[in-house]
């Protein structure tokens, strides 16, 4: 008797417009801030799944298009972190009043992206763009999808990643 072993892969999307231009500063302590800047962040996903009986895990344009959609809503804005526990933002108008050890700064709000992050790190965009894939849980149940992996790079060479695993 012949039985059938589910064979699991990973498909690793890293297109060229997987990516977002943003700018931000990186929180160091209570007291200690970096300058106002930005980066060219790049974004790669490792999905693991089954393969079925047709040689496919899953539509990739599904999870390229999805990571395109994410990356699109952060591109060229200044991020700021709502989870920093040193970080007070306030509302002035058409300004979010962003409050950093006695620094006022103002943001035009058309002109940045609150996210609900402790810190603007690789690290945390990684987990914040994890979270965003993994909400739709049909989505996981219908693919099988066993485990995500999102990698975002702020440069060559240096990079963050933040693991989703299924519990079965």
């Amino acid at each position: 008797m012949v039985f059938a072993v589910s064979r699991l892969t990973t498909i690793t999307l890293s297109k060229e417009y997987l990516k977002f231009s943003a700018a931000h500063f990186t929180i160091f302590s209570a007291t200690s801030r970096e300058r106002l800047h930005g980066h060219n962040f790049s974004v790669a996903a490792a999905i693991t799944a089954p393969v079925g009986d047709n040689g496919m895990c899953f539509s990739y344009k599904v999870y390229k298009q999805k990571l395109e959609q994410l990356c699109a809503e952060m591109d060229e804005y200044l991020l700021i972190p709502t989870a920093s526990p040193f970080l007070t933002i306030g509302d002035e108008g058409d300004y979010h009043r962003v409050e950093f050890n006695g620094e006022i700064m103002l943001f035009l709000k058309s002109d940045t992206r609150l996210l609900p992050i402790r810190n603007t790190t690789v690290e945390e965009y990684s987990q914040y763009l994890l979270d965003q894939l993994v909400r739709d849980t049909g989505e996981i149940e219908k693919y099988d999808l066993r485990k995500i992996v999102i990698e975002v790079f702020s440069g060559p060479g240096q990079s963050g990643s933040s693991l989703w695993e299924r519990n079965r």
